[in-house]
């Protein structure tokens, strides 16, 4: 590690404490030469995901875009910022965990869809129009079609147990 002050690269290390979230080690250093000290931060390089759009373009994952997706499906229901975030770093997780450096976009789409379903009819429904383009009332109105004939056979299910 080269010394900031110096430029050298003889330098020991002092101490290495774990950082907070446990992902960094911070390392204070003492040049061997000027004896000045600093610190240095040492984590995991993260490989990006890519993804594969659509028409064949290759971007890198942007958690911002999807969190604005998300958000914007969200608006005016009772969804914290928490949940959100929670299903952010979930779909995080499950995409890293693929093993696989390239994902296509619908495979993120379908996941995030998945989630709002289970959490809200409105925030999924939004989602989805948008996902799936929808052009026209009668594609929200067969997207509602399906979401209600679901919803009817839970009930019935549940009335059955009963």
């Amino acid at each position: 590690m080269k010394c900031p002050y110096c430029g050298e690269i003889d330098n020991k290390v002092i101490d290495s404490r774990l950082g907070k979230d446990g992902n960094v080690i911070r390392r204070r250093r003492e040049c061997l030469v000027c004896g000045r000290r600093f610190t240095t931060y040492e984590q995991i390089e993260d490989i990006p995901i890519m993804i594969i759009k659509k028409d064949g373009r290759r971007e890198t994952f942007n958690r911002e875009k999807v969190r604005s997706g998300i958000q914007r499906a969200c608006e005016k229901r009772d969804i914290s910022m928490n949940v959100i975030e929670m299903i952010l770093d979930d779909l995080e997780r499950d995409l890293r965990e693929t093993d696989r450096k390239e994902i296509p976009s619908h495979t993120i789409g379908e996941k995030v869809m998945t989630r709002l379903h289970e959490l809200d009819d409105v925030a999924y429904v939004r989602f989805a129009s948008v996902y799936r383009e929808f052009k026209d009332v009668n594609d929200f109105v067969a997207e509602l079609k399906k979401l209600l004939s679901k919803e009817k056979a839970k009930q019935d299910i549940e009335s059955d147990d009963g």
